[in-house]
């Protein structure tokens, strides 16, 4: 985010990689290291969430609109606290508040007696946690020399995972233990402790950073994108007019396929994500099983992101297209799963394809879909072009999630998520009119 306070001299040192830390600051970014407890809570709330709301005799459209206001909200917020990054160049205040702050919403979740009180209170989790996103990414390029933005940002993700994982195999531990909404506390306690580490950590660097120069770093540009869906600005009609105006010329569409199969994606993910775990529930398998679950796809995750990049390179639209139908089968065989088993015995399916599915297909769509992404960005319309990206992911997913709760209500989950499987097939069908020439180089827009 651009602070217009900058002296040129000051901007033309960062673009060419001078970037130094504070005088006598020994390790520029041990700061990271702050961010583990507060992934550490972060880690276990959208499935705790769910289980709140489905214990408080919620039913699945709840949760569906639940997670489609959490989105709503996610969307503005992003715009907002980039503008307040922009205006405010400290990077510190802003991180500790937006940790003490997700403290505080996290306990208020103990006094929520009703589920349109835990929705309303995870729409406001989801404001103040964004809060961060964009200075800590920012506070790693202003940080560190341009040369090492790789290896710090691939150390900030991989803490970030395994912050989250923790998170969630804490809660397997608590849901053996404790009563769940309990949980909450120590995830508060967790969140302060990132502030009170971010006050004695951080040191606020002597050159911020133009909102352009998130481009500039490949590594930045996935992380921001794996975090939220975010706007460099606010993308206008004209915005979508100009990115798929190009859609009927065969030499020219090749970027509004690719945003429409991103869209077709994001939907169908929305679809699957939002009733997986309200149909365990529903098959009456406990709390405890659930985020155990959720911790081995995580798990899944993190591995197969390791591997995921050397493998997409070889061909980006072969390993697009085969993560989506992997994923759709996943989805489809897990929807016909449920008709013939019920009960806890559902675990045994999702245990198998629910992993493969969120974990190692996720990896490759998303390592080779993001990278695609990449390359359409010329050197001109980063900014539209990414704003209409944005929208589309933020969009799609809140439109899965707002379907999802009405048809796994009125038709059962096992439609909605064979409905998620044929959506993944459309996305499959514009993937593979992707040319591999065309997508890794800069696709016109």
């Amino acid at each position: 985010m651009n602070n217009a306070g900058d002296t040129q001299e000051r901007q033309s040192a960062a673009q060419a990689g001078d970037l130094q830390s504070v005088p006598g600051e020994i390790n520029r970014t041990s700061w990271v290291n702050s961010v583990l407890p507060f992934n550490v809570a972060f880690g276990p709330v959208a499935t705790l969430i769910q289980l709140l709301i489905l214990n408080l005799h919620g039913t699945v459209i709840d949760v569906g609109l639940a997670l489609t206001f959490s989105s709503a909200v996610i969307v503005p917020a992003e715009v907002v606290w980039g503008f307040v990054t922009d205006r405010f160049p400290r990077r510190k205040p802003v991180i500790v508040i937006g940790y003490l702050a997700t403290a505080g919403i996290l306990v208020s979740f103990l006094f929520a007696n009703t589920g349109y009180l835990v929705s309303l209170l995870y729409a406001l989790f989801s404001l103040t946690s964004s809060a961060v996103t964009t200075p800590l990414n920012l506070l790693i390029m202003e940080t560190e020399r341009k040369q090492k933005w790789a290896t710090a940002f691939a150390r900030f993700s991989m803490i970030s995972s395994l912050g989250q994982t923790v998170g969630l195999l804490l809660s397997v531990a608590w849901g053996l233990l404790f009563p769940l909404v309990y949980i909450v506390v120590p995830l508060a306690i967790l969140s302060v402790i990132s502030a009170v580490m971010s006050v004695l950590m951080i040191r606020e660097p002597v050159v911020t950073l133009e909102q352009q120069l998130i481009l500039v770093s490949k590594p930045s540009f996935l992380q921001r994108l794996q975090s939220f869906p975010f706007f460099l600005r606010v993308p206008q009609l004209n915005d979508f007019r100009r990115v798929f105006r190009n859609l009927r010329c065969e030499l020219t569409r090749q970027t509004p396929i690719l945003y429409l199969s991103l869209f077709v994606f994001y939907f169908a993910a929305g679809l699957f994500n939002t009733s997986i775990v309200p149909s365990m529930q529903a098959n009456n398998i406990s709390s405890f099983l659930i985020f155990l679950t959720t911790a081995i796809v995580m798990l899944v995750q993190i591995v197969a992101f390791k591997y995921s990049g050397s493998y997409t390179e070889r061909s980006l639209v072969k390993a697009t297209v085969g993560s989506l139908v992997l994923r759709s089968a996943c989805y489809g065989l897990l929807g016909v799963s449920l008709y013939v088993i019920s009960g806890v015995w559902f675990l045994i399916p999702v245990l198998i394809f629910y992993p493969i599915a969120a974990g190692i297909a996720f990896s490759v769509y998303y390592t080779a879909s993001n990278t695609m992404v990449f390359n359409t960005l010329g050197g001109r319309g980063r900014g539209y072009t990414l704003g209409v990206y944005s929208a589309l992911v933020g969009i799609a997913t809140l439109m899965g999630s707002l379907v999802s709760g009405f048809t796994s209500f009125f038709l059962g989950f096992s439609i909605t998520f064979i409905i998620a499987a044929a959506f993944l097939g459309l996305s499959v069908l514009l993937a593979s009119l992707l040319e591999e020439s065309k997508s890794s180089v800069e696709m016109p827009i």
